[in-house]
């Protein structure tokens, strides 16, 4: 990766988003060597203008940010770091140095699918979902028909806690289903996005 380090005198900004989320948790500045300690310990290490030696976020708090991507900007002189919080981030006790709450469950489909994904390729035995594989399209199809019903049942009943129960067992064995197939939630993302474009037309 080509950094820029001279614009800034030996620093380049570094935004740190969590790799889950997607929410902005800080900026912090780095110099080479703290670049690459970041590399070499997967932690991330930013250099303090302030004291002007290298800190590790975390190392006293326990906080720390696990990388998990690092990109670099189209001008060689602004990093991204997609990473991992074990704890808030700011030192405020905040979750973001922007006092946003650090929360996307919506995000989690995206992970649900990766695992649901990686379920599929290594088949373990004792895995529920290596059951509905191996059990192929019809039954998966079955399941979900039969999730989708109970879930009409109690949105029909006015029981939101058991509609909420009921259609997140639908909307995981329609994953199931779609990834048997070589397909995935973001297909239907996608789909979705279409039909709201105002050109669009029904099939």
């Amino acid at each position: 990766m080509n950094i820029d380090f001279q614009k800034m005198n030996g620093l380049v900004p570094a935004i740190i988003q969590d790799a889950r989320t997607l929410k902005v948790l800080m900026l912090g500045f780095m110099n080479e060597e703290a670049y690459q300690k970041t590399v070499e310990t997967g932690l991330v290490t930013f250099y303090s203008r302030t004291r002007q030696t290298l800190w590790t976020k975390g190392e006293t708090s326990g906080n720390t940010l696990k990388v998990k991507e690092i990109l670099c900007d189209c001008d060689s002189d602004t990093l991204l770091i997609k990473a991992i919080p074990a704890g808030p981030v700011c030192h405020t006790g905040a979750d973001t140095c922007w006092d946003e709450k650090n929360d996307n469950p919506i995000m989690f489909l995206d992970e649900l699918q990766r695992f649901i994904e990686k379920r599929h390729e290594e088949m373990p035995e004792g895995s529920y979902t290596t059951s509905l594989f191996r059990d192929g399209c019809h039954r998966m199809a079955q399941k979900v028909g039969e999730e989708a019903l109970e879930a009409v049942i109690e949105a029909v009943a006015g029981n939101d806690e058991r509609l909420i129960y009921e259609a997140s067992d639908m909307l995981y064995h329609l994953i199931v289903l779609l990834t048997s197939k070589g397909l995935s939630i973001d297909d239907l993302a996608r789909e979705l996005q279409e039909r709201h474009d105002p050109s669009w037309h029904k099939h």
